[in-house]
């Protein structure tokens, strides 16, 4: 099988690229494969960036397997991609995501575990669309939405569905900042390496006393949802 995801390091910097060559879904091999590049960025210094491929971070969870009526396999996929969702959201060290292009359902719930997100520069949307799809958003996943969308824009991310450009993503909470296409790496690993100079254990131990309950809540929803498939 071909790597769906691939890792370089840079000084101090890791960089995980986000590719299946189509929606960037996370398949359970795509989370397998993510998971895979996590194990190789080191724990105790350095940043990480991730990246998806030229015009798109990600559609969201694969739906092929949401359609195939599997229910194992949709079971172990979406159970797999709570759990990547929590350890990104509680990584020891900062994490910079490169939205590339689109970034949708579960693509923008991964730049809300980031702890820094940089937008390209185009016509491209973040949007959080499980009500339109006829689906809802667990705790596990609305744990850590809720820490990052703002209550201005709340009710039309989550509750309504809309879709933002990425101006206005930073409004709402899915972005921090805009670059151009030209400038997009160059920005990023400029963050990232002013953020690698955060001290370990104390950027570390800052997070996980912010995280604590948000955290216990995504861990307790995931434990129930495993014990419920």
């Amino acid at each position: 099988m071909t790597a769906l995801t691939s890792i370089e390091t840079k000084d101090e910097i890791s960089i995980i690229t986000l590719d299946d060559g189509k929606a960037n879904a996370f398949s359970f091999e795509m989370i397998t494969s993510l998971n895979e590049s996590l194990e190789q960025v080191p724990k105790d210094k350095g940043a990480l960036i991730i990246k998806g491929r030229d015009g798109l971070f990600s559609g969201g969870f694969d739906l092929k397997t949401l359609a195939s009526g599997d229910m194992d396999a949709i079971a172990k996929m979406v159970s797999a991609g709570y759990q990547m969702l929590h350890d990104l959201y509680t990584f020891p060290r900062p994490i910079i995501a490169l939205a590339t292009g689109h970034a949708v359902a579960m693509g923008v719930f991964v730049l809300c575990c980031a702890d820094y997100r940089i937008g390209i520069k185009g016509d491209f949307i973040c949007q959080a669309n499980e009500v339109r799809n006829n689906m809802d958003i667990p705790t596990q996943i609305m744990a850590i939405i809720q820490d990052r969308i703002s209550k201005k824009h709340f009710y039309s991310a989550v509750y309504h569905a809309d879709a933002f450009d990425f101006e206005i993503s930073k409004e709402v909470g899915y972005l921090d900042e805009i670059a151009e296409p030209d400038n997009l790496m160059a920005r990023a690993f400029e963050k990232a390496s002013d953020l690698a100079t955060l001290g370990h254990p104390f950027y570390e131990k800052t997070k996980q006393c912010a995280q604590k309950e948000t955290a216990r809540k995504v861990l307790d929803a995931i434990k129930d949802f495993n014990s419920k498939t």
